[in-house]
Parts: C-alpha cells; structure tokens; sequence
C-alpha cells in the first residue's frame, strides 16, 4: 500500500501536483531523521523557510530535541518519537507513518545540505514575489497620506533584500532572467491627469523663469505625447533665452509639426493660455504620478520575475536589481524636486488660491488632444 507524500493530503486527490520544492523538503527531512547529526550542517536553515508549514514545524522539532546517540538512534526509535511528540502540537497532522515515508524517500543523508539550499533559493523566490506584490500595492493605494514616500521605502526593503540574498548566496556570474515579460497596456489618461499637464503647461509658459528650477521634470514624466513635446517647446524656448508666451509657443510647435486636423493653432493657443497656481506645484504632481507609475511597473517585472520557477536566485537578484535601477534615476529627480529650497535662492511662490490638495478639475480647453 502506497504512503501519502503529505501530511494532510490524504483524501484530497484533486489537489495539484506538489511543487519541486515540496519533495526537497521531504528529502532534507528523511535524511535528518535518518543521521540527525547532520543538523549541524545546515545552522543557516530556518523552520520559516519551508513552504510546507507541518515540514516547518517538524524541522523546528528537531532542532529542539536533543541529539541521539548515534549507536543507539541505529536501533532505538526514541528520537524520532520525541520529535514527533514537539511537533504535533504545532502540526496535528503529523504521524508516525509519514516520519516513516520521509526516511524511505531519502537514502542519501548525505545530500541534506543541498536540499537545505533548494529549500533556502525557494524561500528567496518567495519572499521576493510577496516584497514586489507589497511594492505595487503601496504604489496604488491612494488612501495613503503620502504615497510617494511609502513606496520609496518599500523600495529600500526590496533593495535591501536583494543585498541580503546576494550575502547568502555564493558569487555567480551574474545573467539575467529569460522570462518573457507581459506587455503593459497603455492606460488612459484621466480628466484630472490631462488637466494637470495643461495647467502645468499653460502656467510654465505664463512663469517661464519657473522653468530654470524645474530642471527634475522630463518629456517622459507627461503621460501624454503632445504634452511631452510641448513641455520640449517650453524648455526650448528657455534654453535659448527667447519669449515666451502663447505665440510664441505656437511658433515653436508649428516648426516641430505639432499641428494637425485635430489639434489646431486656436486649440494650442488655448490651452497655454489658462494659468492657475504654480508651475513647480503641477511639476510636482506630474513628477509624483510617474514615479508611482514606474514604481508599479517595476513591481510588476520582479514579479514576473519571482513566479517563473525557471528563474535561479542568483538570475532573480540580478534581474531584480536592474530593475530597481529603472526606478532610481526617477527618484533622485523626484527627490531634488521635493527638497528645501535654500533661502538665497527661493522657488516661485505659491498662489494663496491653490491648496496643496489642488484646485478643482476644469473643462479641458482642447479636448481633441486626449
């Protein structure tokens, strides 16, 4: 008659299969019951790392029960019985019979320490999978009093963990993930989003010295391609130390075959025309949205990443950490846009009529645009 291979899969044949790591546990475990001396072996295993929660806690058990004799453990099944009695308590499910399936499944005792790295590399796939999946979430959770700066510190612990993998691992040359990653599909961009860039638009060309202190906005940080070649006008414009205004703004546009049907010279007049507020007050809203927009794209490649068992550790560190990377150029402008502003050279005012909650929607002046 065939043992179960779990503790509590008896009955329950329309479970799926168990994953590799399930039978690296089982083998880790039968080895040490068959030679618990070599615990030693293995000190930088942890109960926590097992995927199987009563492998856990039989590992836990044994590491609390005093080591046998060696001559007697041979003949004298004392041992295992005190560890199965510290287990139980923590895994009801656990039996004599499948202490007994665990050491006919592994006859190489020898091999513990590497089913205790497996153990340990599916541990880091893991952990890595659960830090990205916190990192998109902080990034999307708009209840948070100051979104950008959680998920810039779910960042670091991502980061940090990487570094801590990369400690426990031996070197490896490093090479990067073969996983084939999901196509993002372009999102729309909402009635608030498409008036924060007009306002920013509008307000830059009223306040064009705003711009020389805004050098930590990119084309790239619009999510709309007009509004990015147009902020290329403004920047232009700047750089060159030329009027600015309206008209001169269509002039530049003009020359950069920025008008078409459906955006004509009034539309763009239009919508520079109507400024509100500060323009490092909307650069700083635009430049947060991007932010938490890579952020979440990032998240969403380390997970990627982690869910593709193909992927060894050291694959996954390095994939990861370039990943990050696509992240930390975004940060450190947005970081220089949100620091102090030293006293001798101070930021445009803010106007008294703009909260830092921001003003109210408004109608869209060009809304062929979108």
């Amino acid at each position: 008659m065939s043992h179960s291979t779990d503790p509590y899969e008896d009955g329950l044949d329309d479970l799926p299969p168990p994953p590799p790591v399930h039978y690296a546990e089982q083998s880790l475990l039968g080895a040490l019951l068959l030679d618990p001396h070599r615990l030693p072996d293995i000190r930088a295993l942890r109960a926590e790392q097992f995927s199987n929660h009563a492998h856990g806690a039989l590992f836990q058990a044994m590491r609390m029960v005093p080591l046998p004799d060696p001559e007697a453990h041979r003949s004298d099944p004392a041992w295992l019985n005190a560890v199965l009695d510290a287990a139980r308590p923590h895994a009801p499910g656990l039996s004599t019979s499948y202490l007994h399936t665990l050491v006919q499944i592994c006859p190489w005792p020898q091999h513990a320490p590497t089913y205790a790295r497996m153990i340990q590399s599916d541990h880091a796939r893991r952990t890595l999978l659960m830090h990205a999946q916190r990192l998109a979430q902080t990034a999307t959770d708009a209840t948070l009093p100051n979104r950008a700066v959680a998920t810039l510190a779910q960042a670091d612990a991502l980061a940090q963990f990487l570094d801590t993998l990369a400690g426990q691992f031996a070197p490896h040359p490093g090479s990067l993930p073969r996983t084939a990653l999901p196509i993002q599909p372009t999102a729309g961009s909402s009635e608030e989003v498409l008036n924060e860039e007009q306002l920013l638009l509008a307000t830059a060309t009223a306040h064009p010295a705003a711009l020389k202190d805004m050098r930590w906005l990119q084309p790239e940080d619009f999510t709309q391609p007009l509004h990015s070649a147009l902020w290329q006008c403004l920047t232009s414009l700047v750089h060159r130390a030329e009027p600015v205004d309206p008209v001169t703004m269509l002039w530049e546009a003009q020359h950069r075959g920025l008008l078409a049907d459906d955006l004509s010279a009034g539309d763009l007049m239009a919508l520079v025309s109507a400024p509100l507020g500060s323009a490092d007050y909307w650069g700083e809203r635009i430049l947060q949205r991007a932010l938490l927009a890579r952020a979440c794209d990032v998240a969403t490649r380390i997970a990627t990443y982690a869910e593709d068992p193909a992927n060894t550790t050291h694959q996954l560190i390095t994939g990861s950490r370039r990943a990050l990377a696509d992240l930390a150029a975004l940060r450190a402008r947005w970081q220089r846009s949100t620091a102090p502003t030293p006293p001798t050279t101070p930021r445009a005012s803010r106007s008294p009529t703009v909260s830092r909650a921001g003003p109210p929607p408004r109608t869209s002046p060009a809304r062929a645009l979108r």
